[in-house]
């Protein structure tokens, strides 16, 4: 029971997220973060969301900065929308699988490029 809950959370938290970056957070450093996972933990205190972040290396560090800059907030506007007695504490980490995806393709296409048979 407490694992399905906890997977409710972790979806509308996902939600409430794109929602956040998209109209309520101002910080121009978070301007391509893309939520791609959240997982929570069965007592629903920790959250830990996965973002991507489109460009280079210097602005994946500049958004994750702006993230931890605006967790506070963030938390707290989680809080309000999913009427929870006790707010998840939000952990934020760079999820780079999407990029790793991309390369991957990339080379089996050239591999298939170089061996047409």
């Amino acid at each position: 029971m407490t694992r399905l809950r906890a997977q409710r959370v972790a979806e509308q938290i996902k939600k409430d997220l794109a929602d956040l970056f998209q109209r309520e957070v101002k910080d121009p450093r978070i301007g391509f973060a893309t939520v791609t996972a959240v997982e929570v933990t069965g007592d629903l205190q920790q959250a830990t969301v996965y973002i991507s972040v489109l460009g280079n290396e210097a602005q994946k560090q500049e958004t994750m900065a702006g993230l931890e800059n605006a967790k506070g907030f963030i938390r707290s506007e989680i809080g309000k929308r999913l009427g929870l007695r006790h707010t998840p504490e939000v952990i934020f980490k760079l999820d780079e699988s999407i990029e790793h995806g991309a390369r991957i393709a990339e080379i089996l296409r050239k591999l298939r490029d170089e061996n047409p048979s």
